[in-house]
């Protein structure tokens, strides 16, 4: 499993989505509303903006916010910030690279909270393209397991341009070029296939494995990181074992 997924996996299993549903809610209304001013409000013919809202969806976001988060977004109604998209690099310790996407309105408060995060977690901010070259943008769908197997999955999408599929343990990830992840959640829908979400990822192509400490080291930093209301998601090419998440787990008990 790559280190995205397993982050994802143990992000989940830890509850720190729970813990921290008032700051997952206000980053997903985020994101829906940079996908409706940018593609427009109507979800038949914008799929970012769908797949946004299948997300918040998915999370439990109230139906209200998100339908006002679209029309800030479309133009419909006042207000809606003027978002912009920005990538940081950098590193936590051990040399692991993290990668950190912010939707913000305010550039320097961004890089400030994204540098003390790093700062006070034994990590450092990086110049662009020292850390970004050892990850690569892919397409990635969450299905969780039901009663589909690897196999039936693969017969779904595999002529939709899925490249391949992980076992996640609760879910299978389907990976795919960004530009053909669309036509992956496409061919799932048309098959009768529940998703949890569908987007595009930064997947690293060199990993560091990680021993205890190191993970406990990286998942602080990434934690500290999320904290920041501008921070959207973050990447890391840190790889840690099944047994270590187990001991992780075990910490958190």
């Amino acid at each position: 499993m790559s280190g995205h997924s397993k982050w994802a996996t143990t992000k989940h299993k830890k509850g720190v989505i729970d813990a921290k549903r008032g700051k997952l809610f206000a980053k997903m209304i985020k994101n829906i509303e940079v996908a409706a001013r940018t593609g427009g409000g109507d979800v038949a013919g914008n799929p970012t903006l769908f797949d946004a809202i299948q997300r918040a969806k998915k999370l439990s976001v109230p139906n209200d916010n998100i339908n006002n988060a679209v029309k800030r977004g479309s133009g419909a109604t006042a207000g809606g910030a003027d978002w912009q998209t920005i990538t940081y690099e950098g590193y936590a310790p051990n040399g692991v690279a993290v990668l950190i996407e912010c939707l913000t309105d305010n550039r320097n408060r961004a890089a400030a909270e994204v540098r003390t995060a790093l700062a006070r977690n034994g990590g450092q901010f990086a110049d662009p393209g020292s850390v970004s070259y050892v990850f690569t943008r892919k397409g990635i769908v969450i299905v969780p397991k039901g009663e589909q197997s690897e196999d039936d999955l693969l017969e779904v999408v595999m002529d939709a341009g899925a490249e391949e599929i992980n076992d996640l343990g609760e879910a299978f990830e389907i990976v795919s070029e960004p530009t053909d992840f669309v036509a992956v959640r496409s061919a799932l829908q048309a098959a009768g296939i529940d998703y949890d979400s569908a987007e595009a990822a930064f997947i690293p192509t060199l990993e560091i494995e990680l021993d205890l400490d190191g993970a406990r080291k990286m998942f602080r930093v990434i934690e500290a990181l999320e904290d920041s209301d501008d921070v959207q998601n973050v990447w890391t090419n840190g790889d840690v074992s099944d047994e270590i998440l187990a001991e992780l787990d075990e910490d958190e008990d």
